[in-house]
């Protein structure tokens, strides 16, 4: 009996905390810290197999439009596998960047190889969080955040992932390498 309650009270405790985590992640991304910055970064999403992007990353585009439009940057680095879509300037790919953890790390060679200081990372809400934890791993300030305003059914599973995937991140740091598989 006494087990039980132990056990029950763990169990408590960890949901407890998962959702203290889904709250703080939900708050943190739609409060978003919308600032001038040298470079843009789309974090990426799927892309059907016609090239055209799914409605999340279609979101992420179209917010990334309004604010180039707005003269937020001048610069943008759209992060994820290859596309069929070409870009010209100001639009820069990092195909590399299959994670967020990955982007960031290559966010960072961008921004010290072409000699800019700060970002603004575009994404869904639920992914601001741990995005801010893994480009300030890296180094990047100042960092700033817009979340595009898309939601989804899926919202439900992507913010716990989210907290869970922030714990994670909590515990790198910047000389670890994800477990994501190269294009090389």
């Amino acid at each position: 009996m006494r087990l039980h309650r132990i056990l029950l009270g763990f169990i408590l405790a960890v949901v407890a905390l998962l959702l203290i985590g889904c709250v703080t992640v939900v708050l943190c991304g739609l409060r978003d810290n919308l600032h001038p910055a040298d470079l843009a970064v789309v974090l990426g999403n799927k892309v059907q197999p016609d090239g055209a992007p799914s409605e999340m990353l279609k979101a992420r585009l179209d917010h990334t439009v309004e604010l180039y439009q707005q003269g937020y940057f001048k610069l943008i680095l759209v992060s994820g596998g290859h596309g069929k879509e070409g870009f010209d300037e100001p639009v820069f790919e990092d195909n590399q960047g299959l994670t967020t953890w990955r982007t960031a790390q290559n966010t960072a060679l961008f921004l010290k190889t072409h000699n800019l200081k700060s970002a603004l990372v575009i994404s869904q809400y639920f992914h601001l969080a741990r995005c801010q934890l893994a480009f300030s791993k890296f180094g990047i300030a100042p960092l700033y955040w817009s979340h595009a305003p898309f939601w989804s059914m899926r919202d439900f599973y992507s913010v716990p992932r989210e907290v869970i995937g922030y714990g994670d991140y909590w515990f790198r740091n910047a000389n670890q390498m994800d477990s994501a598989p190269s294009l090389e």
